[in-house]
């Protein structure tokens, strides 16, 4: 242990060694998904679809990505980050192992963001090819944001099949495809694999570089954890810009050798339980919001295929999962992680699950807890493994790999999370440093505070604010859809949950809805930024 760690351990709460974890640290992401068609079959059919026509095996992605990679190597330099401004589908799962095979960063451009944060990512990981489809971007109405984007170049999937010559589909066909490990120069596990993006909602998006390793250790880790089987059918419709959709929803079911259904928008609520009951999946990943939308669109007999479902990216609502519990006998299993662990941390397990928590550390994550002025209870939690990430790029310094460390020392990540970890290694999350208010001295998570108006409007969406105020310092300020609750209302609930009087916003607005970002979280930068010039008066002079 360095210096800086025995420093830092000093001052911790309670630290957490890691448990056990080994796994094969050869691969890249395009070795390991060869590794995968030799296991569980080249022709074994219905592996991966989308909601185009065709079912794809193992040997049709490796063909698509051995052709998509060929095609980059043709417009782009080695090691060059290149922006994908793609959707869940077939071919931008063969577009990411393509140009990783070929010595290529993939870099996941959020499209949901808006053209400013998607210029910013761009200028922050210096991409200057960006790769995408014309198709795509007329049906998702984002021909205009990417036209807008300053500084790249666009090449469209569509216009690049004609230069897909003769000389290359013999390469193809005649031996890539039979000798793949040959067809590509050998990788190197700790070079980049992709380059993702935070989501921005308290600042601009910072890159997050992870490696080849830190995503299949991270693969490896939730397999050691949960039983999935090739038998199970995953549906994925979290986006793949996102960690939670690449990782989980997308690479692990490839890895593991189950059958994968991509679809494009989580926000169709109503075709993606059509699809669960159709599909008869039997693996789910979602959010809090978008879980709580698919169950109240989907009958009871919908979900009688589903065996797993997980919540993340988010508090889980503990209306939520009466909802599934009550509707379908569903018991929703609760996890938590960050882009920058590529992302899963930890997660609740059929066989040790403890609902309220986000279950313990998988395998090779070891943690410790820093105290926070002002915090009673739990502290900062700093985190490394196997799935940390390389580093940040950052929008101040582009493409200037900034390397892992914390106040705990070299290799460590401060995730900005408070958490509480109890005897047994159950983790409960109490919020994030930065959504904490100052009220009459006293420490209050804003986070406590939508838990309260979720009690009391369990329907409504809810976000809550802290603002300057002169007689207290800070207050808290309450964004819901519902027009009809009441500060009673919410006194009441808080009374109920047992939190104090303190986390009772001050104010409440009504919005007709909430802004979110494509990964199913509130977007609390813009809903800021929305009302920032009425702030000023919202506490003037109102009694509480």
């Amino acid at each position: 242990m360095s210096q800086a760690d025995q420093s830092a351990a000093g001052q911790a709460v309670a630290a957490w060694p890691a448990q056990p974890f080994d796994f094969d640290s050869r691969h890249t992401l395009f070795s390991a998904l060869v590794e995968a068609m030799r296991r569980h079959g080249r022709y074994t059919p219905n592996r991966v679809e989308d909601m185009r026509p065709g079912q794809y095996s193992y040997g049709d992605l490796l063909k698509i990505s051995l052709a998509l990679g060929r095609l980059a190597c043709k417009l782009t330099a080695p090691g060059e980050h290149v922006g994908v401004f793609m959707p869940n589908m077939v071919s931008t799962l063969g577009l990411i192992f393509g140009l990783t095979a070929f010595r290529r960063v993939p870099c996941m451009l959020n499209y949901t963001a808006g053209p400013e944060v998607i210029q910013n990512a761009c200028e922050t990981a210096r991409i200057r090819t960006v790769l995408t489809s014309r198709e795509f971007l007329a049906k998702a109405n984002l021909a205009e944001t990417a036209h807008a984007l300053k500084g790249v170049r666009l090449l469209y999937l569509e216009d690049l099949r004609p230069r897909f010559k003769l000389v290359d589909k013999l390469w193809l066909l005649g031996f890539a495809l039979w000798w793949p490990r040959l067809a590509v120069a050998k990788g190197d596990p700790e070079s980049p694999a992709v380059v993702l993006f935070t989501s921005g909602t308290e600042g601009r998006p910072k890159g997050v570089v992870l490696s080849h390793r830190a995503i299949l250790a991270n693969i490896a880790q939730v397999r050691q954890a949960f039983p999935f089987t090739p038998q199970d059918r995953f549906l994925n419709a979290l986006p793949i810009f996102h960690s939670f959709g690449l990782t989980a929803g997308a690479l692990l079911p490839l890895m593991a050798g189950c059958r994968l259904l991509l679809y494009t928008n989580p926000l169709h609520y109503k075709t993606i339980a059509e699809l669960i009951k159709r599909d008869q999946s039997t693996v789910l990943f979602g959010t809090s919001a978008f879980l709580n939308q698919y169950a109240r669109c989907a009958a009871p007999e919908d979900f009688k295929s589903l065996h797993y479902v997980i919540a993340g990216a988010e508090k889980l609502a503990e209306a939520v999962r009466t909802l599934w519990r009550e509707k379908f006998g569903i018991e929703l299993f609760e996890g938590y992680g960050a882009t920058e662990m590529a992302p899963v941390l930890s997660v609740n397990l059929p066989h040790a699950s403890r609902p309220g928590s986000v279950g313990r550390f998988l395998p090779g994550v070891e943690a410790r807890l820093l105290p926070v002025p002002g915090i009673a209870s739990g502290g900062d939690l700093h985190v490394r493994g196997p799935n940390g990430m390389s580093g940040y790029y950052r929008y101040e310094a582009p493409g200037v790999l900034e390397p892992p460390g914390s106040a705990v020392g070299a290799g460590w990540h401060d995730t900005g999370d408070v958490v509480e970890i109890d005897a047994d290694g159950y983790i409960t999350i109490v919020g994030r440093l930065k959504r904490f208010a100052k009220v009459a001295g006293e420490m209050v998570c804003l986070e406590m505070t939508e838990a309260i108006a979720r009690a009391a409007s369990g329907e409504a969406l809810h976000a809550a604010l802290n603002v300057p105020d002169v007689s207290r310092g800070e207050a808290i300020i309450l964004f819901t859809t519902d027009s009809e609750l009441t500060r009673e209302q919410l006194a009441a609930a808080a009374h109920g949950l047992g939190y104090p009087e303190l986390a009772v916003p001050r104010q409440i607005r009504v919005v007709d809805s909430l802004p979110m970002l494509g990964s199913g979280k509130v977007d609390y930068l813009r809903l800021r930024h929305a009302n920032s010039p009425n702030q000023a008066g919202l506490l003037a002079g109102r009694p509480e």
